[in-house]
């Protein structure tokens, strides 16, 4: 398959792509019409922050099955289009976490005790030993903005150098700030007064963008402020005038609202505001295991595989992986099976875990019912946007768990329903993880969910199954298993065919014509080397 690459990445990430048998194309002057232009047979896009996303992308990218940032932030990626469109964004979080929490506590030291500017005066022969009077860390309270993957690492970091920590992040447990020796606290302005030190951690989005500015600045009374997160989160005009005016005792930042820094900026006329040109994940290490990463996460998209760290699907560790697999087709099939006996338009699904499966991390399972029941209906999904196309299209959607299951270790059932009717089919594993069909609404069946198949409901009469194979006979329509099953003698029966042709409309009218056939349904399932593959 082929990716598209249009920030430069590590050559290990290139290679590893090359090694999975994949065609790697370098593009990295493309944009606008151009970048439109060599997507549109792309099955993968590798970015950085340097590329922009967006909704024309998804829309020239028809092939597009994934979006691999090579780093943490995604604020150049329309994630909600990518959605719209199918398309997994996974980006690349762990070996950035540590440079830049590494990259953030130097420039905690550079600001508190002037050693760029020091630095610089020295070298332009200058003894300035009584010009700086540095501040220590130890025993100061450090302030952190977002108490994420990032500024986790910060404070473990910070704890050790001995200072006092303090954190507003609204989404972060307070079990978990516990954990870390990190006081949580109510709002930004709280934090904002408690910190010596502050340092932010957020990503940009629009509830961050100008989150810090003058009036707040104003809350610090001293103290330093650091930002190695994204630029935009902090007002560059209001710090350097809170640092000139002596609201702030100093600043380090290593990223801005526009990169490169412009040579007019006012944070460049402030000698004690610290600069960097966006080193946070700047060491080798970090950009080696960034594109390893990336690549990594990239193949596995396009080998229908999870993605340990997709932003927009469902995704499982490789762990929890292995114990669900199985059951990923199953609820695929169980799904395609159920809408295509219902009746009418589905407004409800119900997807059941019953027993060991339901102790799991179910959530990809539930996606891919989900894309097994809206396919037949020409929806075009996948476990990327199963979710967003059962709300959009007023589809109510619900999950429930059980750890009681009748006659197996596990049991998937799909339910799909209107106003007027609803079916329930339930899947299992056999031995050696042997996909089988074991229920459809009330009849117990054992069927090979695989190619063809025909359920044939019918009164349990002598002769309804003979017929049926005679019919099928007479048109040579090769039997490869029949399963029955019927609710009490002489009532109502179902029978589950599995054939190797498909069934004529005018051989099912005929199935039906006789009246001990009460309807015949046709299914069509993934064959089974398709499976296998």
């Amino acid at each position: 398959m082929k990716v598209v690459i249009t920030d430069p990445i590590a050559d290990a990430g290139v290679e590893r792509l090359r090694e999975a048998g994949h065609t790697v194309e370098a593009e990295y002057e493309a944009e606008g019409e151009e970048l439109l232009d060599v997507v549109a047979d792309a099955n993968a896009l590798i970015v950085r922050s340097g590329t922009t996303v967006d909704a024309s992308v998804f829309e020239a990218a028809d092939d597009l099955v994934v979006v691999g940032r090579a780093g943490i932030g995604v604020d150049n990626i329309d994630i909600d289009a990518a959605t719209e469109h199918g398309v997994i964004v996974a980006n690349a979080p762990d070996p950035n976490v540590r440079a830049t929490a590494e990259h953030t506590i130097g420039m905690l030291f550079a600001a508190a005790r002037s050693i760029p500017q020091a630095h610089q005066r020295l070298k332009a022969g200058e003894w300035a030993k009584g010009d700086y009077l540095g501040t220590e860390i130890n025993d100061k309270t450090l302030g952190i903005v977002g108490l994420g993957r990032v500024g986790q690492q910060v404070a473990k970091k910070c704890d050790s150098l001995g200072m006092d920590l303090v954190a507003f992040d609204p989404y972060i447990p307070e079990e978990r700030a516990e954990k870390l020796g990190v006081e949580l606290v109510e709002d930004l302005d709280e934090c904002l007064r408690a910190g010596d030190f502050i340092t932010i951690h957020t990503p940009l989005t629009p509830e961050t963008e100008g989150l810090i500015g003058a009036e707040e600045f104003e809350l610090l009374d001293g103290g330093y402020v650091v930002n190695c997160a994204r630029g935009g989160i902090i007002d560059e005009d209001a710090l350097a005038d809170a640092v000139l005016q002596g609201n702030v005792d100093g600043a380090a930042l290593d990223v801005y609202k526009t990169e490169p820094l412009p040579e007019d900026s006012p944070l460049l006329e402030v000698d004690e505001i610290v600069t960097t040109p966006h080193l946070g994940a700047s060491t080798e290490s970090a950009q080696t295991d960034v594109a390893l990463l990336t690549a990594d996460q990239v193949i596995a998209a396009l080998n229908q595989e999870p993605v340990t760290h997709a932003l927009n699907a469902p995704s499982v560790d490789e762990s929890t992986f292995g114990q669900i697999q199985p059951y990923i087709d199953i609820a695929e099939t169980a799904g395609r099976v159920a809408t295509q006996m219902l009746d009418g338009r589905i407004s409800t699904v119900e997807v059941t875990y019953s027993g060991e499966i339901a102790e799991e991390d179910i959530e990809l399972v539930t996606a891919s019912a989900l894309k097994g029941i809206f396919e037949p209906l020409q929806w075009k999904v996948n476990a990327v946007n199963a979710e967003k196309v059962a709300n959009d299209r007023g589809v109510e959607v619900i999950e429930s768990k059980t750890r009681q299951a009748e006659d197996f270790q596990s049991v998937v059932r799909v339910t799909v329903g209107n106003d007027d009717n609803e079916v329930h089919v339930d899947g299992t594993l056999f031995a050696d993880n042997e996909p089988r069909i074991v229920r459809i609404d009330d009849f117990r069946v054992d069927a090979i969910p695989y190619g063809r198949m025909l359920v044939v409901d019918n009164y349990d009469e002598p002769g309804a199954i003979g017929h049926v194979g005679t019919v099928l006979g007479e048109h040579e329509i090769n039997i490869a298993g029949m399963f029955n099953g019927r609710e009490t003698i002489g009532g109502e029966a179902m029978t589950v065919y599995n054939l190797d042709d498909q069934v004529p409309e005018e051989v099912i009218d005929e199935l039906e014509s006789d009246e001990r056939i009460i309807k015949v349904t046709q299914i069509t399932l993934q064959e089974r080397d398709e499976e296998e593959e």
